[in-house]
């Protein structure tokens, strides 16, 4: 899709396995399949909000509808950027990328999930580097935060490989019981001194208002 008053629909991150992208409506219908499938296993719930405990009719339309309205939401002042990303021309998951005052701040925070049948792959950590790669080296981040629960090992690990440290714990409740979440964060010498996956982007120049980053502002892609 394109559009000149959404430049966003242009704009592509590359990985050696993964395009990442906004959805067009086919995507979203590929998305919404993988949520209907399964997220992760039924016994554990690794999301603050549990939408996925609702029966998969609705965890597939409350996908569609969620990425409708983080377009509608979008301010440059309060964005979420979330993207599916497509390995061997399938979809298999969505890597977003957040920011409140992001050009006072210089600050993102992250989350993501994928299909049950692409986890165990190091996809989530290609995902993740390519949005990290978009924040710092495309519209000049310092930080990024991120957060899982102690029982989400995966995600814990992704983030501990890319060179995120402990951020300090939250408590919530899920499914009515307390759970410890642990956050994590990222500084910029940290993301530079830890990456090692190539990550090409295109299309950012005409979107970079839409992030609160002039157009022009130095990058390090």
């Amino acid at each position: 899709m394109t559009s000149r008053h959404w430049p966003l629909f242009g704009l592509r991150l590359r990985t050696p396995r993964l395009e990442l992208r906004l959805p067009a409506p086919a995507d979203l219908d590929a998305l919404a399949d993988l949520a209907a499938e399964g997220v992760h296993d039924p016994a554990v719930q690794p999301f603050t909000v549990p939408w996925t405990d609702a029966p998969a009719a609705e965890r597939a339309g409350s996908t569609v509808r969620y990425h409708w309205s983080q377009w509608a939401a979008w301010q440059p002042d309060n964005w979420s950027l979330e993207l599916v990303a497509e390995a061997d021309g399938a979809v298999v998951g969505t890597q977003g990328l957040n920011a409140c005052n992001f050009a006072e701040l210089r600050e993102v925070g992250t989350g993501s999930w994928l299909g049950l049948r692409h986890q165990g792959q190091g996809i989530g950590t290609e995902m993740r580097a390519a949005v990290l790669h978009l924040a710092f080296a495309g519209l000049g981040a310092e930080w990024a935060a991120s957060g899982a629960y102690e029982n989400n090992v995966a995600s814990l690990a992704v983030s501990r490989k890319l060179g995120y440290g402990p951020d300090g714990i939250e408590r919530h409740l899920v499914r009515g019981r307390p759970a410890v979440l642990v956050r994590l964060r990222l500084h910029r010498a940290a993301w530079e001194a830890a990456r090692t996956v190539p990550v090409e982007i295109e299309g950012l120049e005409p979107c970079r208002p839409h992030f609160g980053v002039p157009t022009g502002a130095a990058s390090s892609q």
